[in-house]
């Protein structure tokens, strides 16, 4: 492929817009354009379908913006390289990429800028540490701009800004070299005010399983005025894509490179023997560095030539050969460190991505060919020392294992590692398989009907003891269309502690029960089994729904009374732990997982495949937001002053929450009654019961 591109290009090809397979072929195919002598700019392979959630392809969508921000300021001789399914897609033009550009000296108002850069698409944080986020704290404001290697951080002398430099995202402190502006490049588009609003209502109307939606996760499927980059360039395609995974409409009928006549692809090993039986040919070789050329030892032959570039080509003709030195290589996303330094603490174990697990033993700087830097020292077998640079503290972790275990040290230069990393990627995929196969037979089934939307349903709405918010209503009924679509249900109930994920999961187990199906009740804990136990009897019990218990307090009668009641078919709902694990429902409707995420996949997979192993199972999964350090309807406040548990106790109970003060020591008791002395005139004062006491 790469002969085809390259002579097509040296022969004056007009092309503007080069179609390949995928990211593979379009990073060949670059190397030879260039080559040629032209400017190219390479489009990432964007896999997603209208409607997608696009936060799972956030790197290849600030890729596609930063490239065609470059394409179109360029404005030489250029071409466009795409992988075809980026281009099925309408793409941002010339006038959505925009950029701002900020000087030293300019006046800016801190709020404006900061909505302008909402409409550019960038995210507002509390600390900037990825492309497309900002931050404004009073005279400062942080930007990683689209494209860029760093942050910038820029300070304000009242409404001016008197200072432009780049910073490190690890330490947060600034380079001293000055610069004289910055340039912020939209992320997909820039929106005017108008525009803006226009794109968020169409976003709302968007169907889609995305959890959020906002410009950042469906932006892409609703700003207007994208084109058709097949359309508005001359395009060329690498190939015919017979057989490809997704239609192509048009793109199928697009012209495709001419065969080429006089060079061809090459593919050689590079030893004295290759250039003695090619004397009489011009041989160019092609090295990103000088120092790659000179370890051939090439100085006796007089028709060799070094030519320094990036490219990987390798191309014969009948006059010349072309032969490169450099590799293609896969460009890796950077992790971001997942331990801060000053958590480490001197004899703690880590985990290094490529050599294993060491131990921490502090912190060294050295003198490294004239640079003073600090290291990470980390101690393997046999007092082996590692030195591993503060900025790469992304290659380690800190090391994790389960409870009694004793962490064994690697040993350098030993390849143990590495083989316990194939043993678990191994593991991982039979698992993923697992999952796959389960998920492809769930989409097969033919799911119950269950519905019930009759008084008695509404008179357990009504029961429910205060009215629904908009938020659980939507739950609600969408739930409740999935239940009666035949369909088999996955669903994620998400929701802070105490917004009524519970009231939701008992709608849907309302429906089931009555519909003659048994529903089960997944839950991490025993004390969470018990308090789901007695909230289930306090709800459902006034309408006949039979509920059991199954943890490892339940007494033997109990449990024999549970397990008998499922196996029978009787419509009920059970609570419990991982003792459900171990029942065998004959009439299962729904499966409740709650605190999902304190679940492994092994555990939420075996009760997939118990319901698959049944009848055709629904499965709603409820997890709370992680925004605070919090139990399930359950309030920790660690304060010391009345007011402060006055306004915890309010807040609690404003959420129908129990609220619990938590103290390292036990005060004495007259501490305790002067407090809640205090409390009850707070409380009093605003009018308030106090459920505290």
């Amino acid at each position: 492929m790469q002969s085809e591109v390259f002579e097509y290009f040296l022969n004056g090809g007009d092309a503007q817009l080069l179609v390949c397979e995928d990211d593979k072929e379009a990073i060949a195919a670059l190397s030879a354009a260039e080559f040629a002598g032209l400017k190219v700019f390479r489009l990432p392979d964007f896999r997603a379908r209208e409607g997608d959630d696009l936060r799972s392809f956030s790197t290849e969508l600030f890729e596609l913006s930063s490239e065609l921000a470059k394409f179109y300021e360029f404005e030489g001789k250029k071409l466009l390289i795409s992988p075809v399914c980026t281009v099925l897609n309408k793409l941002p033009g010339k006038k959505h990429l925009q950029k701002l550009t900020l000087n030293f000296g300019d006046k800016i108002d801190p709020k404006e800028l900061a909505q302008k850069l909402l409409r550019f698409g960038y995210e507002a944080v509390g600390i900037v540490e990825s492309e497309g986020e900002f931050c404004v704290r009073g005279e400062i404001i942080d930007v990683f701009c689209v494209g860029a290697q760093e942050p910038n951080r820029i300070l304000l002398f009242d409404d001016e800004i008197e200072s432009i430099r780049h910073y490190s995202t690890q330490t947060q402190i600034s380079n001293k070299t000055e610069l004289k502006s910055v340039e912020i490049s939209p992320f997909i588009a820039a929106l005017g005010e108008a525009e803006f609003e226009k794109t968020s209502e169409k976003i709302k109307e968007i169907e889609t399983d995305a959890l959020i939606s906002d410009l950042k996760t469906l932006g892409f499927w609703a700003i207007e005025g994208f084109i058709d980059y097949t359309r508005e360039f001359k395009t060329v395609l690498t190939k015919k894509f017979d057989g490809f995974e997704r239609g192509l409409g048009e793109v199928a009928n697009l012209p495709v490179l001419p065969a080429a006549k006089v060079y061809k692809d090459l593919s050689v090993t590079l030893n004295a023997d290759f250039f003695e039986l090619n004397k009489n040919k011009k041989i160019k070789v092609l090295a990103r560095n000088e120092g790659l050329f000179n370890a051939l030892n090439l100085s006796e032959y007089k028709n060799v030539e070094f030519v320094q570039t990036e490219a990987a080509l390798n191309l014969v003709s009948p006059s010349e050969i072309i032969v490169s030195l450099n590799k293609f290589e896969k460009k890796k996303r950077a992790k971001k460190p997942s331990l801060v330094i000053d958590e480490l603490k001197v004899g703690d174990y880590v985990v290094h991505e490529e050599y294993g697990i060491g131990k921490f033993t502090g912190l060294e700087k050295l003198t490294v060919l004239g640079r003073t830097r600090e290291f990470v020292v980390i101690v393997y077998q046999n007092e082996d020392k590692l030195l591993l640079p503060v900025e790469h503290l992304n290659l380690i972790d800190r090391y994790v294992a389960g409870s009694g275990s004793i962490a064994v040290l690697d040993r350098l230069g030993k390849a143990n590692f590495a083989k316990i990393k194939e043993k678990v990627r191994a593991k991982l995929f039979v698992i993923a398989s697992k999952i796959i196969s389960l998920a492809a037979q769930r989409e097969l089934i033919r799911g119950e009907i269950i519905e019930k939307d009759d008084a008695e349903y509404l008179n357990f709405l009504q029961n429910a003891g205060f009215a629904y918010t908009r938020d659980q209503e939507r739950a609600s009924s969408d739930i409740a269309n999935d239940l009666k679509s035949g369909k088999v249900m996955d669903r994620l109930l998400s929701g802070d502690v105490g917004f009524g994920k519970t009231e939701v999961a008992m709608n849907a187990i309302f429906k089931c029960v009555k519909s003659g199906f048994q529903a089960l009740f997944f839950v991490p804990t025993t004390l969470l089994s018990s308090q789901h136990f007695k909230s289930l009897k306090e709800r459902l019990g006034k309408f006949d729904v039979s509920v059991f218990k199954l943890d490892r307090f339940t007494s033997a009668k109990e449990k024999a009374a549970a397990v008998k009641a499922l196996e029978t078919g009787q419509p009920c709902v059970c609570v419990g732990t991982h003792s459900l694990l171990s029942v065998k429902p004959s009439n299962l409707g729904l499966i409740i997982i709650d605190e999902e995420h304190k679940f492994g996949v092994k555990q939420k997979e075996k009760l997939k495949e118990i319901s698959s192993a049944s009848t055709a199972t629904s499965a709603l999964s409820t997890a709370r937001r992680r925004s605070c350090n919090e139990r399930e309807d359950t309030v920790i406040c660690f304060r010391k002053m009345a007011g402060a548990i006055f306004y915890a106790i309010s807040v609690g109970a404003w959420r129908r929450c129990r609220t619990f003060p938590a103290r390292r020591k036990i005060p004495k008791i007259e501490r305790l009654e002067n407090a809640f002395a205090d409390i009850d005139r707070l409380m009093a004062e605003r009018q308030g019961e106090c459920p505290f006491h």
